[in-house]
């Protein structure tokens, strides 16, 4: 679970930082080196995440609701660190 919650934050702060760092660099300067950066580590981090929802889903017995809240988190700004303090913390 340890794990999971390090990737969660690094997914939830790699998407943050895409978001609003590397996406307005990119359209506002001209300059899409932040997102060829940032791109990559995020899609491994995003993947790792939903493997690591659907392995918690069944080790924990968590219900379908649970699994949804989870892999939502992974897509909305700051969606992982409140699935962090709601279903990971144990």
């Amino acid at each position: 679970m340890k794990l999971f919650r390090w990737i969660a934050f690094l997914e939830g702060l790699s998407y943050l930082l895409l978001l609003f760092i590397a996406t307005p660099a990119k359209y506002i300067y001209d300059d899409p080196s932040y997102v060829k950066m940032l791109g990559m580590p995020h899609g491994l981090l995003f993947v790792a995440y939903v493997c690591f929802a659907f392995y918690f889903m069944q080790m924990r017995k968590w219900p379908i609701k649970a699994l949804f809240v989870v892999l939502l988190g992974a897509v909305i700004p700051f969606g992982t660190f409140y699935v962090d303090k709601k279903y990971l913390r144990v």
